[in-house]
C-alpha cells in the first residue's frame, strides 16, 4: 500500500479560551479541517494535545485524553492504537451495511480492513468527534497464482473496489461511451447526481458535493491523474479530470458494458409525464 489519507472535517468545537487549560497547546488551530499524507511506517497521532504532547490531529474536547490514539501505515494495512484507558473506538466503513470495528481501551496495532473508515470517539456532549481514514491502494493477489515464498509481490495498478459509491461514479460518468453515444459529452455532477440519486446505495440523498468528492478521490488517490494548471473555471478543471478519469477507465478496461447493470434503470421520465398528462 502506497499509504492513506487522514481527513478531520471542520466540525471540531474550539472551548472558549477562557476556559482553556495554561497546558494546552498554543499557535494550533482548531475547528479547520486537516488533511495528513502517510507512507508505510509513519504514524499520526490523535488526542487534545498540550505543549508536551503534541499531536497530528487536534480533537478539542474534554473528554478525549490528551493523547489518545495513533495510527500506524503498514505495507499493506493501517492500523490503530486507543491510549485511553477507559473508553473504546469505533472503525466504522460508510460505505458499508453498518460494518464498524470497536478496538477496546489500551488495545495496541488493531488492523482496520476497511477502505474507507470513519474512527469515531464518544465525548461528553450529544455529538461525537470523528475524523476519516482513506486506504486507496490495497493489494491483492497475482490472479495468475502465487509467487515463490522470495518472490516479490504483484500489486494491481488500479485499485478500485466495484462495491464503492465511488465505482458507481466512475461507471455514470463512462455510460454514454459505453453506450456508443460518441457525440454526448462526459456527464457533468448535477447529471450524475440525477442519474444516481434513486440507486439503492443512495436512497435519495446524493449530493454535488458528495459527487464532486468522489471525482476527486478517484482522480487523486485511485488514478493519481494529473491535470495541468488551467486558467480556467473551477468547472473547466473538474470536466479535465473527468475526461481523463473516462479515458483511463475505458482504456484499461476498468469499466466494461457488464458494469452498466450497476447503474439503476434509464427512465424516459419527461416522455413518461407527457403520457400522464396527455
Amino acid at each position: 500500500m502506497s499509504g492513506i489519507v487522514v481527513y478531520l472535517p471542520q466540525n471540531v468545537v474550539c472551548p472558549p479560551r477562557s476556559t482553556r487549560r495554561s497546558d494546552d497547546a498554543d499557535g494550533v488551530p482548531c475547528g479547520g479541517p486537516v488533511t495528513l499524507r502517510l507512507g508505510p511506517g509513519e504514524v499520526a497521532r490523535f488526542g487534545r494535545g498540550s505543549a508536551t504532547t503534541p499531536v497530528e490531529l487536534r480533537l478539542d474536547d474534554e473528554a478525549i485524553s490528551r493523547l489518545a490514539g495513533e495510527i500506524r501505515v503498514t505495507d499493506d494495512h493501517w492500523q490503530l492504537s486507543n491510549h485511553s484507558a477507559t473508553q473504546s473506538y469505533l472503525v466504522e466503513n460508510p460505505e458499508g451495511a453498518g460494518e464498524y470495528l470497536r478496538v477496546p481501551p489500551r488495545r495496541a496495532g488493531a488492523p482496520i480492513p476497511f477502505e474507507f473508515s470513519r474512527v469515531v470517539l464518544p465525548t461528553r456532549r450529544d455529538t461525537t468527534v470523528a475524523f476519516q481514514v482513506f486506504a486507496p491502494d490495497h493489494v491483492y493477489l497475482d490472479p495468475d497464482g502465487m509467487v515463490g515464498q522470495w518472490g516479490s509481490r504483484t500489486v494491481t495498478a488500479y485499485s478500485l473496489d466495484e462495491t464503492a459509491l465511488y465505482f458507481l461514479v466512475l461507471v455514470a460518468l463512462c455510460e454514454p461511451r459505453l453506450r456508443d453515444e460518441s457525440p454526448v459529452a462526459v456527464p457533468t455532477t448535477p447529471q450524475i447526481v440525477e442519474r444516481l440519486k434513486w440507486h439503492a446505495a443512495c436512497g435519495g440523498r446524493l449530493t454535488a458535493r458528495a459527487v464532486s468528492s468522489h471525482i476527486d478521490y478517484l482522480a487523486e488517490e485511485k488514478m493519481r491523474i494529473s491535470t495541468p494548471a488551467e486558467h480556467g473555471s473551477g468547472g473547466a478543471r473538474r470536466n479535465g479530470k473527468r475526461e481523463a478519469l473516462v479515458g483511463i477507465a475505458l482504456r484499461f478496461g476498468l469499466v466494461r458494458e457488464e458494469h452498466l447493470a450497476l447503474l439503476p434503470p434509464r427512465t424516459p421520465i419527461r416522455i413518461r409525464e407527457r403520457e400522464t398528462s396527455s
